[in-house]
């Protein structure tokens, strides 16, 4: 059985992260899960792009959660209460992760998700690049096979010959940027 990962809004967004990540699950390495809070969020930072920002991230939500029609969690208002992170704001993304029986939390921010204060909940924390190098040794062809579908797509959607180590680089994933070069 796949591992089930809580996916915070600052893997979902930037696009070719979430693409990434997402391309793994496609192949079906995880189950991916979030929460309409951290949908919500994606959305609100999605306006720093621009005017058609926020729309077009919300088009982007509907294609997910029409992809994945069970990975959004309610978490019941209750397990907040008694959960406790450094910073309260993340602490719905914790109680999204216990709601869905997660087994891990997939996160940039390491320093607001303490491992020891997850393992108490039964909780990993990986960061995405680690996570997808991870894969990639495991199931090299797959993973560079999702990367150059990516690629193709941002070539596409941007105009621009990106190559492969620079878009990855770009997007945070500097190991496997490193690994498929």
């Amino acid at each position: 059985m796949a591992a089930r990962i809580l996916i915070d809004a600052c893997v979902l967004y930037p696009t070719v992260m979430r693409e990434m990540v997402l391309a793994a699950a496609r192949l079906g390495a995880f189950e991916p899960l979030w929460s309409a809070r951290i949908l919500e969020e994606w959305a609100r930072a999605a306006i720093k792009i621009g005017p058609t920002g926020e729309a077009q991230a919300r088009a982007e939500i509907a294609l997910l959660r029409a992809a994945w029609p069970r990975a959004e969690v309610s978490p019941s208002p209750g397990i907040e209460q008694r959960l406790y992170l450094p910073d309260e704001n993340d602490i719905h993304v914790l109680a999204a992760a216990v709601h869905g029986n997660a087994d891990m939390i997939m996160t940039l921010n390491a320093k607001d998700f303490p491992r020891g204060t997850l393992a108490e909940e039964g909780l990993a924390r990986v960061d995405p690049d680690s996570y997808l190098h991870t894969l990639w040794l495991d199931q090299a062809a797959a993973i560079e096979s999702a990367a150059g579908s990516v690629l193709a797509e941002a070539q596409r959607l941007s105009g621009q010959n990106w190559q492969m180590r620079a878009l990855l680089k770009k997007a945070r994933l500097h190991r496997l940027a490193k690994a498929i070069g």
